[in-house]
């Protein structure tokens, strides 16, 4: 989307460079008034639908920008709060004047109190706990008011701790329970064991532990828990903080205008790629250093096996360079020394699993990340085989088009798939939550010979229709698009265009996320003349909406699927009309467009499936399964008395039991990997274990199982008319 600029973005620029934001102009504030100043010019003369900022916008700053600091209200107090309110109807003023005020403000008292935190919880974790009373806490904390004094914040935080607490005794007083049964199984003497739970008798033991010992071993599970949480958050730094209070004045605007820090737009290019210039670890920061936590197939240290899971990288030199130790280092600091570009040599010290201690030298290269990108496979039902293409994300390289990309890739599956000589294709896009709008309109043209795909309009502009003018048609077989609530975007653009054109059925959820809006990513370097401030990062911003080809927004309503199964998350709120300040739905005029008539049973073929689905017990489960989950999570009121607690747990494991079978389900379809990634397995048995771990949840999953008796179901026109061969046959 990077070069799908608008006129009105053209003008920003254009009009931002003629303010001259040179150091001169800003030479006695800091970056954060710089940034503060730029973003919130952009946001006024470039969102779609820009809001004033006044004492409305000013509350709602305040309320959201607390809420985010403190969600479960365990910091501040409440005179805290009565301190900041006389900044409530200040900060739209504070945003014209670049003032930072009560940022400031808010961000020491924060600081001061997450101190005090820390020395709450370690009080606190020093007591034992006593499960025996009844006493419940509320998990609930929109409408809790703040704590009046320090003595009511300690007491919530006993609740808390207590609550996060149980669980883990409760866990472990299980595991010793089946290490009694397994010791009783083996012809140990079940009096020796000496189960006893009653929590009033602490000397009780469980196979050579005491419940007064499970209880400390629990407590010093949960500070250890609460330390490592505060060793991150001592790695922040007020730059990360000021971050937060940015993106809530964004959020304002709605729920995908984003500021990105450089480090941050820097992870959000690797998202949107698929790719990255490195060794091909992922890390996790310790005491002792950064540790390695996974190997990702095919990159450099992959190749080389140089590294394992479990080696702690201790310093980190440049090609022959005197080494930098990362020990206590920030996680992202310690990254960026790791990382470089490709064909750079980078020395680490590493310290092995069995503690030795040697030196490492790898050569950085471009590493791919796999389970981002479009894979495939076969499918075969009886005598009939299909295939499966599974897209991930609409992922493009911004920088370069030609690199790889969703729809290119998507491409050379379905070729791949015609060589295998597949007679339908399901395009899997549940959990898709989009990407590039220019892949969408490509990925749209192998399945139609020509026409409009989306129309887009910016504010106070003329639609764009986008259409896709290649009269090649690289699939015109049958085809089942699968989505669900996660299904979000660019999948909603072209779920939404095989849906108006009748060229593929639709299968999922009620409706997708409802995501209408196209955002554009602009480097705020590009805006300023001169800045001795460093990378500024970026901003993501709200510049148009997308509709459909018949006029209508997805934007709140998603796309309506043609048949609808229901999902475990259809009664929990996950869309777009469940975020906070989404913009509205609206219609405009339809494009001019032609529907596609290749089925002869379209109509029947859905009202086929629907009656399948009607009576289908695995159906009915997961609406049963739906529904029960959402009973769980509006139940906010909790016990913290063990045996209420356990009692709890055996009801919700006893009803979770009886969704047992959805976990079970064998459709009996048969998935294989294509030939070409076959031949891959020799060299990467990870690949290898990755797709067939996928193919068995798979056949375990009752949505691609009706998409390939649709496929079945569906007739073609061109098939009647043994003259016209079809692009989709092989030979």
């Amino acid at each position: 989307m990077k070069k799908n600029f608008t006129l009105a973005l053209l003008v920003i620029l254009v009009a931002v460079a003629s303010c001259s934001f040179t150091n001169k102009s800003f030479e006695n504030d800091d970056k954060d008034k710089l940034l503060l100043d730029l973003i919130t010019y952009v946001l006024e003369r470039g969102h779609y639908e820009p809001k004033d900022l006044n004492d409305n916008f000013s509350t709602n700053v305040f309320d959201d920008f607390i809420d985010v600091l403190d969600p479960t209200k365990r910091y501040f107090l409440a005179s805290d709060i009565r301190e900041f309110e006389k900044y409530r109807f200040q900060i739209d003023d504070e945003i014209k004047n670049t003032d930072i005020t009560f940022f400031n403000i808010v961000y020491q008292r924060l600081m001061k109190r997450m101190d005090e935190a820390q020395d709450i919880y370690d009080e606190v974790l020093s007591q034992p706990f006593d499960y025996t009373i009844e006493e419940t806490i509320n998990i609930d904390y929109k409408d809790q008011e703040f704590a009046s004094n320090k003595k009511q914040l300690k007491e919530r935080w006993r609740k808390q701790l207590k609550y996060n607490t149980l669980g883990v005794f409760d866990n472990k007083i299980d595991n010793k329970l089946t290490e009694n049964l397994a010791a009783i199984g083996e012809g140990g003497d079940i009096a020796s064991t000496n189960i006893n739970l009653n929590l009033k008798n602490p000397n009780g033991t469980l196979k050579d532990i005491t419940i007064d010992e499970i209880e400390v071993a629990s407590r010093e599970n949960t500070k250890s828990t609460l330390d490592e949480f505060f060793d991150f958050i001592d790695d922040l730094e007020r730059k990360d903080w000021f971050v937060q209070y940015i993106n809530t004045i964004v959020d304002e605007f709605d729920p995908h205008t984003f500021y990105f820090a450089p480090d941050d737009k820097e992870k959000f290019d690797i998202g949107m790629s698929g790719k990255f210039e490195g060794i091909g670890a992922r890390l996790q920061k310790k005491p002792e250093g950064a540790r390695i936590m996974e190997i990702i197939s095919g990159g450099p240290v992959w190749r080389d096996q140089s590294l394992e899971v479990g080696d702690e990288i201790l310093k980190v030199g440049q090609s022959g360079e005197e080494p930098i130790d990362i020990v206590g280092m920030r996680l992202d600091d310690a990254i960026k020394l790791i990382k470089g570009p490709k064909g750079t040599v980078v020395d680490l010290t590493v310290r092995r699993a069995d503690g030795t201690i040697e030196e490492v030298s790898i050569k950085r290269d471009v590493v791919l990340l796999e389970e981002s990108y479009a894979k495939s496979a076969t499918v075969k039902s009886e005598e009939n085989k299909y295939g499966l293409i599974n897209l991930p994300k609409f992922y493009v390289d911004f920088e370069d088009y030609t690199e790889r990309n969703a729809a290119t890739d998507v491409a050379k599956e379905v070729e791949r798939l015609k060589q295998e000589g597949v007679e339908g294709i399901v395009l899997d896009l549940r959990d898709n939550g989009g990407g590039s709008l220019k892949t969408v309109v490509e990925m749209a043209g192998l399945f139609i010979k020509d026409g409009p795909i989306v129309q887009v309009r910016s504010s106070g502009q003329r639609k764009e229709v986008h259409e896709d003018k290649d009269e090649r048609i690289q699939w015109d077989g049958p085809l089942v698009i699968l989505v669900n609530e996660l299904s979000a975007s660019a999948s909603e653009i072209l779920a939404a265009a095989m849906q108006d054109y009748k060229r593929a059925v639709v299968i999922g959820s009620k409706q997708t996320f409802g995501k209408g809006t196209v955002q554009n990513v602009i480097p705020l370097d590009n805006i300023v003349r001169s800045n001795e401030h460093g990378d500024l990062g970026a901003i993501k911003l709200t510049t148009q909406k997308f509709y459909r080809i018949n006029g209508g927004s997805t934007q709140l309503e998603g796309v309506k699927s043609d048949i609808v199964v229901p999902d475990r998350y259809s009664y929990i709120d996950l869309g777009e009309r469940d975020q906070e300040n989404p913009l509205g739905w609206d219609k405009i005029t339809p494009a001019e467009y032609k529907i596609w008539d290749g089925y002869i049973d379209f109509e029947t073929t859905v009202a086929n499936s629907k009656k399948r689905m009607e009576g289908n017990e695995q159906i009915k489960l997961i609406e049963d399964n739906a529904k029960w989950l959402k009973e769980q999570q509006d139940e906010t009121i909790v016990s913290l008395s063990y045996d209420a607690y356990k009692k709890r747990e055996e009801q919700a494991k006893k009803r979770s039991d009886q969704f047992k079978s959805l976990r079970e389900y064998d459709s009996k379809l048969t998935f294989e990997s294509l030939k070409y990634e076959t031949e891959l397995f020799t060299q990467d048995s990870v690949l290898r274990e990755k797709r067939d771990r996928w193919h068995k949840n798979l056949a375990k999953d009752i949505y691609v199982e009706e998409a390939v008796n649709v496929l079945r179901d569906l007739q073609l026109n061109n098939i009647k008319n043994s003259e016209r061969k079809l692009a989709s046959v092989k030979g």
